[in-house]
């Protein structure tokens, strides 16, 4: 729990100063007490005594000004709440090795059906961009409200040679450009990539182009290594199996270098626990809401209580 003014808790001093003068005064009322030496006298002319019952109001008093602070002191809660406006471009690998069945069905299959489930998770406020990347990256989808479309196209996404990383960054920073515009030009919109691999650069423009670009342009990446060591690929042409295991050094340094996240995810319920967490990150913003109404009822309750039990009692309010 937080507070919109935490110095005001030190009025809880107070409240403490209060409980221990009542526990010093009940003690100094027992020493009276024991002055009066013929106890069974003392037991046929005085009243019943409440016993513990005594001590209850002024529990209750206690507690409900301590209650009564925390309200003062404004107490909040976190809450999620939809980005009004927002811009994150999906660039997927689709490079030969994506056809590596360790994931199963297979590694493209498994990061489609991540991908379209992330897009449905997203507020619809949210552009989502959409670009695909082998030897060279393409702008399949500019970014756009219509999941319908983005979804569409991630099935049509299409396997070739090599792996361009770099090219990557550069066509969603381009596919970032192409977001539609706030109608207040000095409002800034805030946008990022996510950048979805299982291999290394092997062709185009070199990353560290790519990560400067995206430091330039203040857009983080998050990355993901979607994948296992153990991945194989069997292509005819070649007449055997072929390892393609999962590379996360150049994707860890993407992230880090543009301030965005890292993550790894070797089965399709790992990478769906990815896209959820991107998701939450890029898709709402933290708001803290005050919740001193709760506390200030809570105290009404336990003074109306504590009052009640004095009346019934000792036929007084306390």
């Amino acid at each position: 729990m937080s507070f919109f003014h935490p110095w005001r808790l030190l009025f809880l001093l107070a409240v403490a100063a209060l409980a221990l003068a009542y526990v010093y005064a009940q003690s100094r009322r027992k020493q009276y007490a024991l002055r009066f030496t013929n106890l069974e006298l003392l037991a046929e002319v005085a009243p019943e005594r409440p016993g513990w019952r005594r001590h209850v109001p002024a529990a209750g008093f206690l507690t409900m000004l301590a209650v009564l602070v925390f309200a003062f002191a404004d107490p909040a809660s976190e809450r999620e709440i939809p980005r009004e406006r927002a811009t994150i471009v999906l660039a997927i690998d689709t490079s030969l090795s994506m056809l590596a069945t360790d994931v199963e069905p297979t590694r493209i299959d498994a990061a489609k059906a991540a991908a379209k489930l992330f897009i449905e998770q997203v507020p619809e406020s949210i552009n989502i961009g959409l670009v695909g990347f082998n030897g060279a990256a393409t702008i399949w989808v500019p970014p756009t409200t219509d999941r319908t479309k983005v979804a569409a196209s991630i099935d049509r996404l299409e396997l070739n040679e090599r792996t361009a990383i770099g090219e990557a960054l550069f066509s969603s920073l381009d596919a970032l450009e192409l977001a539609p515009q706030p109608d207040n030009e000095d409002e800034a919109v805030p946008g990022a990539i996510v950048l979805m691999s299982d291999g290394e650069t092997t062709a185009g423009r070199p990353n560290d182009l790519g990560i400067q670009a995206a430091i330039d342009a203040e857009v983080p990446v998050a990355t993901i290594a979607f994948g296992t060591p153990s991945g194989t690929i069997f292509l005819p042409e070649y007449g055997d199996e072929i390892l393609v295991p999962v590379r996360t050094q150049e994707l860890r340094e993407i992230a880090e270098e543009t301030g965005g996240d890292f993550f790894t995810a070797e089965t399709s319920e790992e990478l769906d626990a990815v896209y959820a967490d991107i998701g939450s990150s890029k898709g709402f913003e933290i708001e803290l809401t005050s919740i001193a109404d709760w506390f200030v009822g809570a105290a009404l309750v336990l003074a109306l209580l504590t009052a009640t039990m004095s009346l019934l009692w000792f036929s007084r309010i306390p």
